[in-house]
């Protein structure tokens, strides 16, 4: 059976976690309100890390929700995302958008961090 739960092994929590991706990101998923920087890892799946700046989005609350949102995004769709470390850096106006809106961003970024990682793999 599937689990789909989101334990510490599936995130990045420590900071060198977070410079290995950023030092030699191999694969990058931009959109107009989000970038994934992500890294191929060798631990037989993925994990996620964030960062989403005052700046980005201006209320603890919003900044929380779209965390929250992104997270239950990544435990639903873990199984089909490629083994990599990746970090979801928020644009102005993600804050503003709608859950629902969150959702669909993301299952399209999913669906593009998937096919790059494929590619990727292929050179």
């Amino acid at each position: 059976m599937t689990e789909f739960d989101y334990p510490r092994r599936l995130r990045l929590l420590t900071g060198r976690d977070f410079q290995f991706v950023f030092d030699n990101a191999q694969l990058k998923v931009p959109d107009q309100t989000i970038l994934i920087l992500a890294r191929p890892n060798n631990l037989g799946h993925s994990r996620l890390g964030f960062v989403i700046s005052k700046k980005n989005i201006r209320q603890a609350v919003k900044r929380n929700r779209v965390r929250r949102i992104i997270r239950e995004s990544f435990r639903l769709n873990q199984h089909n995302l490629p083994e990599v470390d990746m970090i979801i850096l928020a644009r102005q106006g993600l804050g503003e958008m709608e859950n629902d809106q969150i959702h669909k961003l993301m299952k399209k970024c999913w669906s593009r961090l998937k096919n790059k990682s494929k590619k990727l793999k292929k050179t």
